[in-house]
């Protein structure tokens, strides 16, 4: 069995710890932060996503969590919607697909005692990735996270790729290249033959995550196939949220 050092289950991201929350308003979109650096080592984009998620504390009552969906649905009209409610238990689900790209949005009501326990999720992810994919992820991301939320979302960015060639550094040396070209500082790592992870600290993004008595808020993962093989590269902050 693989192992796999990272989270990748996008609900685990309710339970994370944060440390200083950022919102896409703060300056340029971790995504695009990523993509540049990858680009900048010849490396090819394949897979993308972003996401972004809120705790709704105001919404705790039933009827404000259904005239917040109505207003989404209403807001988001031409998106595929489906709704379930069973024992209290309430999930709205919004669909986009365009091309490469999807869009989701996910409304999550749990009751607790006499309230309910909210979470909205906005997903966007794609593959392949140029000039025009990174103008509209820039444009659309700004004003969904307008349109979708009512406080600070958090957001999580991640990027899989691939070597255009074969690399001619030993894994351990491409994690340490990248971790520079990333500007941060490795705080633990896992490391196999053909494959190697790294939990770092970078200066270039601001939401973290704890990760025993340190904060990390970026982890690479590098995979090479074997003989012949392609290397295959996950990139996220402040933790990846792509399986590979």
């Amino acid at each position: 069995m693989k192992k796999i050092f990272v989270i990748i289950v996008l609900i685990g991201f309710m339970f994370i710890n944060l440390g200083n929350k950022t919102t896409v308003a703060d300056g340029e979109l971790d995504l695009l932060k990523i993509a540049s650096i990858l680009q900048d080592e010849n490396i090819l984009i394949s897979e993308w996503s972003l996401h972004a998620r809120e705790k709704m504390e105001m919404l705790d009552k039933v009827k404000e969590i259904k005239d917040y969906t109505e207003g989404l649905k209403q807001q988001f009209s031409d998106w595929e919607w489906s709704v379930q409610s069973s024992e209290g238990h309430f999930e709205a689900v919004a669909i986009l697909k365009r091309n490469n790209e999807m869009e989701t949005i996910k409304i999550l009501s749990t009751p607790i005692k006499d309230q309910y326990q909210t979470y909205v999720i906005y997903e966007m992810k794609g593959q392949g990735w140029d000039q025009k994919t990174e103008e509209s992820v820039s444009k659309r991301t700004d004003n969904r996270i307008t349109d979708i939320f009512r406080g600070k979302a958090t957001t999580f960015s991640c990027i899989k790729g691939e070597f255009n060639d074969k690399i001619d550094k030993t894994l351990p040396l491409e994690i340490k290249h990248l971790l520079s070209a990333f500007k941060a500082k490795e705080v633990e790592a896992l490391k196999e033959d053909a494959f190697i992870s790294s939990s770092a600290y970078s200066t270039m993004f601001s939401t973290s995550v704890g990760a025993g008595e340190k904060e990390i808020n970026l982890q690479l993962g590098i995979r090479n196939q074997g003989l012949g093989g392609k290397t295959t590269i996950v990139v996220g902050t402040p933790i990846i949220t792509i399986e590979y």
